[in-house]
């Protein structure tokens, strides 16, 4: 990609690149017309090529159904919302097989096999790893969230109805402290996850650096370009709210689109390595 007209452009952190010894990945400053381009270029990605979007959107609307029905069945209902809400942190590593899709349409205007895709995700260590530190912060989420329904709502909040449970959630000032402690502490935790994975997964995938690198680069893209960046954050939680709505069947579409819009965020905020 040629660089944007009337970016600027940075390079990561002295010492990010001296981990792996390799150059740094030059930041560009981007705006909100980036955001919005890359969104317009994920759904046509989806479009040209849907079949790994169609895979894991409706694992994603499946997955979301049967957690609702076995937590009823197992009598927790209220469980259902904190665990949709845990959904988001979980996105970036649902995303990833999406880059390599649209980064080979990019390259050769093909898309890969499921095959291929699955392979080149289990072959590069620093995707499990990114894997690892994805599902730990979800981990620590719904941690965080037994610790606050039994803190404030004590034995209540595991033995009600779902409509018991939302009266006293919306009723009580303990009720109120929960929803309230909770999205604070989910929207710090999503933020987290979001600024440390947005360009680490994709530039995981697109070049040969190590974790730290990646990690390293993607929050400080974010800390570059916060306005657009967060913007996106907030368009994808936004977008993924919506899409449990009707059942699930929402994040068929939410969630593809969003994989290959990130990609194309990435290529917009990383400056490609010099041709050669």
């Amino acid at each position: 990609m040629s660089a944007i007209p009337g970016s600027e452009t940075k390079r990561s952190p002295p010492g990010a690149g001296a981990i792996s010894g390799k150059v740094d990945p030059v930041i560009r400053t981007i705006s909100w017309s980036d955001m919005v381009a890359a969104v317009r270029q994920g759904a046509s990605d989806f479009r040209r090529a849907p079949q790994l979007g169609l895979l894991t959107g409706g694992i994603c609307a499946a997955g979301g159904i049967a957690v609702v029905l076995f937590l009823t069945r197992l009598g927790v209902p209220y469980l259902a919302y904190p665990m949709a809400t845990g959904f988001a942190l979980f996105a970036p590593l649902l995303a990833t097989g999406h880059y390599v899709v649209s980064r080979d349409l990019a390259a050769t205007g093909h898309a890969p096999s499921l095959s291929a895709i699955w392979r080149e995700m289990i072959g590069r260590s620093e995707v499990r790893w990114m894997a690892f530190v994805t599902v730990f912060i979800l981990l620590i989420w719904m941690y965080q969230v037994r610790i606050l329904l039994a803190v404030l709502l004590g034995s209540l909040g595991f033995t009600v109805s779902l409509a018991d449970f939302v009266n006293t959630v919306v009723s009580t000032n303990n009720g109120l402290a929960f929803l309230a402690i909770g999205h604070i502490v989910g929207a710090i935790m999503a933020s987290i996850l979001f600024s440390v994975t947005v360009v680490s997964f994709p530039l995981i995938l697109d070049r040969d650096v190590d974790i730290m690198t990646a990690m390293i680069t993607s929050v400080s893209a974010v800390a570059q370009n916060p306005v657009p960046m967060l913007g996106f954050a907030a368009l994808i939680v936004a977008s993924l709210v919506a899409g449990m709505v009707p059942f699930f069947l929402g994040l068929i579409i939410v969630v593809p689109v969003f994989g290959h819009a990130t990609w194309h965020l990435y290529r917009r905020v990383i400056e490609p390595l010099p041709v050669a």
